[in-house]
């Protein structure tokens, strides 16, 4: 399947899927917004689903050897909480100094795992892709908390998911995706794969990731960076047979040391219970 363009069905199914649910729920206002919410949506749907999925789709994308192995791409994405932090900090919200401390980590675990010639598994390019889509879902991610969105975020979720597959779809056609496609041709299994993202990674994931976004603080949102790359690691390795070097595993885990202490530093403090009136 041509790479953007079935990023863009993916998260257009989902639109329509998670809209028709809305609708029959809570009537025909349910999916109701006035223009700054819409326009706040869609940007942070662009900047998210466009900018950060739509990189990482093309990093992944291509022959082996040029195809970023998407255990790679998970470490890489694992710096979205660092680059959070450094949002927050040019933004007049200076860190902690731990914070500070894991974000420098950070940065030098991605400087290990993408080095050239420290790891022939790593495509600089495609890193770097990633990097460049790592740093859009950021300021996606950060502007949600500081946009008028739609006060229920599965209403936000609809309108971010057509955003980003109006602007994929644009892409992927300014790219040629649309010439000599066929989709007689395209396999069964490429199907189900799509219709596997569309559910468990556009209904599911990306709704959660949306909800949560409006109802926790951004610290601790981000604390999925925790596990998605020993997963991604993991499964690339045992499912496509994708390269497990030791820069690789070096590179990761001082990525996901220097999470660990960003968002474990970032936690809010339990606030101090009150003590209860007497008599």
């Amino acid at each position: 399947m041509p790479s953007l363009l079935s990023a863009a069905l993916r998260f257009a199914a989902a639109a329509v899927v998670l809209a028709v649910a809305l609708r029959l729920r809570g009537g025909r206002g349910a999916l109701r917004v006035d223009r700054r919410q819409l326009g706040s949506a869609a940007l942070v749907g662009a900047l998210l689903l466009a900018g950060g999925n739509g990189l990482v789709v093309l990093a992944e994308s291509g022959p082996p050897g040029r195809a970023l192995p998407s255990g790679v791409a998970a470490l890489l994405v694992a710096t979205v909480p660092l680059l959070v932090v450094l949002l927050r900090a040019v933004t007049g919200d200076p860190p902690r100094a731990w914070a500070l401390v894991g974000v420098t980590l950070g940065f030098v675990g991605l400087v290990l795992l993408v080095l050239p010639g420290g790891s022939g598994a790593v495509p600089l390019a495609g890193a770097l892709t990633v990097v460049a889509g790592a740093t859009s879902w950021s300021v996606g991610s950060f502007l949600a908390g500081r946009l008028p969105m739609p006060a229920d975020p599965f209403v936000a979720t609809v309108y971010e998911m057509i955003a980003g597959s109006a602007v994929l779809a644009v892409l992927g056609a300014g790219r040629g995706e649309l010439t000599g496609l066929d989709p007689a041709a395209i396999t069964t299994r490429s199907w189900l794969a799509l219709g596997y993202l569309t559910v468990a990674g556009s209904l599911v994931a990306f709704t959660a990731y949306v909800w949560l976004l409006q109802h926790a603080p951004i610290s601790l949102v981000s604390t999925y960076a925790y596990v998605n790359p020993a997963v991604a690691v993991a499964l690339g390795a045992l499912l496509v047979a994708e390269p497990v070097t030791p820069p690789v595993l070096l590179g990761g885990a001082v990525i996901v040391a220097g999470v660990a202490l960003v968002v474990t530093t970032e936690r809010p403090r339990r606030p101090a219970v009150a003590d209860e009136p007497t008599g």
